[in-house]
């Protein structure tokens, strides 16, 4: 794969099932003319390119290491002018956090905090449609499981991600 002068974004890989949920209300409700991308949970949204060789050692490493992590759907969150679905996510956000200090001094200050884990299914919308919604999902809302399966970097080609790879939980 040709390497990229572009920021790598970092997520967690979701399970197939839940994957094809995420997407499918992502592709129904954010605007499609500014839906690039498929659902996504972001760890971490700006890696510098010149550590590119570091950052897949790591998450290699890691997720060799790590079994999938247990993830709950634990409600919704109102954006303002979006919807999205919050994951309690304990060990997936320990291993975001080691991931954090490993990369210390490579890191923007967005990314130094610690992330709100979550999948957007709407966004860039007025912030009437986006109440509308939440308060619709929100009424019939219930917790559930959410898979966790890996880890994947993309490069942010200013809009479209490009896939660098993806790493499989594989700990036991």
């Amino acid at each position: 794969m040709e390497r990229l002068n572009k920021p790598i974004i970092m997520t967690a890989q979701m399970g197939k099932a839940d994957f094809a949920w995420a997407d499918s209300l992502r592709r129904r409700y954010f605007p499609p003319e500014r839906n690039q991308i498929s659902a996504h949970i972001t760890l971490f949204h700006h890696l510098p390119p010149q550590a590119l060789d570091e950052i897949k050692a790591a998450v290699s490493a890691l997720a060799a290491d790590l079994p999938k992590p247990t993830a709950t759907l634990s409600g919704l969150i109102h954006l303002g002018r979006g919807v999205a679905y919050q994951l309690h996510a304990p060990e997936l956000l320990a291993m975001r956090m080691e991931l954090a200090e490993r990369f210390a001094g490579l890191l923007t200050a967005q990314d130094q905090q610690t992330p709100r884990l979550h999948v957007t299914i709407q966004n860039k919308v007025v912030p009437k449609e986006a109440k509308r919604l939440f308060d619709e999902l929100s009424a019939e809302f219930e917790s559930r499981p959410f898979a966790i399966h890996g880890i994947a970097l993309h490069y942010y080609l200013d809009g479209p991600w490009q896939d660098i790879g993806s790493w499989p939980f594989r700990g036991r």
